[in-house]
């Protein structure tokens, strides 16, 4: 699904922030990314994605070198890749259904009203689709920026230290949605400094860890 073979990266100008990375994400896999603040998370995670292209080494992308992409091309390999930030943005003078359909609007794909009133029951806003971004806490916010990264049905689903601004039992909330998501047979990416709750997801869900540190990626510990 994801494949980086010897991949490197570095702005223009800098010493490489990542390199000589290796990496496979199947089909299905669930996999946490840890490492120190600006150790390159959030870098990795926008390469998956094909939001920063490598300055060295491969990576493919559902079967498809990501440096031989059409505009188009790297359009539809973001149409397969959900993504949740730390903090989401939304368009705050739309309501969260509409946000949270945003995607297929854009796309100018036809908004199943009962799919999207379904997704949002999922991540428990049924009752909020009408209410404007601004008036949700830090959990609702980030249920629904999960909904609105799974609305086209990507097979990855990538998430940006979404916990990290979550209370303990709100982290637990979008940690179960996203074993959810797993269980389904997405593959999940979750990218997080909180070992307690990688701890916490060990006996729900088969996963390896990965770290990043000397800007080199490693295998932190066998499965969970």
């Amino acid at each position: 699904m994801i494949e980086m073979q010897n991949l490197s990266f570095g702005y223009s100008g800098d010493e490489p922030l990542l390199a000589d990375m290796s990496l496979n994400l199947p089909p299905g896999s669930f996999h946490f990314l840890t490492g120190p603040s600006g150790a390159g998370k959030t870098t990795l995670l926008r390469l998956c994605y094909a939001d920063l292209l490598p300055t060295a080494g491969k990576m493919l992308a559902f079967g498809e070198d990501v440096t031989g992409l059409s505009r188009d091309g790297i359009a539809a390999l973001r149409r397969r890749v959900g993504v949740v930030h730390q903090d989401p943005q939304f368009l705050e003078h739309l309501p969260v259904a509409e946000n949270v359909a945003l995607p297929l609007i854009v796309s100018g794909e036809q908004v199943d009203m009962r799919a999207l009133g379904d997704l949002l029951g999922w991540v428990q806003l049924t009752t909020h689709s009408r209410v404007m971004p601004q008036a949700l806490s830090g959990g609702e916010r980030q249920r629904a920026a999960l909904a609105r990264a799974v609305i086209m049905s990507p097979d990855l689903v990538i998430a940006d230290e979404p916990t990290g601004n979550l209370d303990w039992d709100m982290s637990m909330r979008l940690l179960q949605l996203l074993i959810e998501l797993n269980r389904s047979g997405k593959a999940v990416l979750f990218a997080t400094h909180d070992m307690n709750l990688i701890r916490a997801a060990k006996q729900q869900v088969q996963a390896r860890v990965l770290r990043i540190a000397g800007k080199r990626l490693q295998l932190a510990g066998a499965d969970l």
